[in-house]
């Protein structure tokens, strides 16, 4: 349950200016909605894991911040750190994320719905923009192709004008997702669009997909 920050989200989908509504889809531990709310931005955010209680949730944050080192431990020569500067920059700005977080699921909870993909409890068009960091693609070892057709076609039901999706390889050693371009030929209705970001962690994992209407 990564706590990322809103930099890394400013950096990660190249956001300059927010819309008036903002869903981050599944945001788990992220600082993003609680700084966009306080930015006058609707922003909602939804993971499976808002259904703990509110104790087992804190733990659960706590507890997940050291766990993506070890993924870049195993897999160094696979990371770069031009983004972050120093790895203790990373794990500062995650700590500070899962602080912001835990703040504002105590005083604003109805920011942080229960749900996940395929399917999500909101409304058609419901957000402007969707987010989705490290879930799509990112677990592709463990999420077939149909279930990323079902997944995208979700997120853009609930969006009113565009889905960014970041990163576009798998965990780990970055390998790339071979169904891609399959998967978004598969996407009827909708433009796709692969554009270059300015954040760069995995070696190559510099570009999101940006789906609209």
């Amino acid at each position: 349950m990564t706590s990322r920050s809103y930099a890394e989200y400013e950096a990660m989908f190249d956001l300059t200016e927010l819309p008036g509504s903002v869903l981050d889809c599944c945001a788990g531990g992220a600082g993003f909605t609680a700084e966009a709310a306080a930015r006058g931005v609707d922003a909602i955010a939804v993971d499976p894991a808002y259904e703990l209680p509110a104790a087992e949730l804190v733990d659960t944050v706590r507890r997940s911040l050291p766990a993506g080192g070890a993924i870049v431990d195993e897999h160094a020569d696979r990371f770069v750190w031009k983004w972050y500067g120093t790895p203790a920059h990373k794990d500062d700005l995650r700590i500070e994320a899962a602080d912001r977080f835990l703040q504002d699921v105590s005083i604003a909870p109805e920011r942080y719905v229960p749900g996940s993909l395929p399917e999500l409890p909101f409304d058609d068009r419901r957000f402007e923009l969707v987010l989705s960091s490290h879930l799509l693609f990112t677990w592709a070892d463990k999420y077939d192709q149909d279930w990323h057709l079902a997944a995208l076609r979700e997120l853009v039901r609930v969006s009113a004008s565009e889905v960014r999706v970041f990163p576009l390889v798998q965990q780990g050693a970055g390998e790339p997702v071979t169904y891609l371009p399959e998967l978004l030929t598969e996407l009827e209705g909708v433009t796709a669009e692969i554009r270059k970001v300015p954040y760069e962690f995995q070696v190559g994992a510099d570009e999101m997909l940006v789906l609209s209407r």
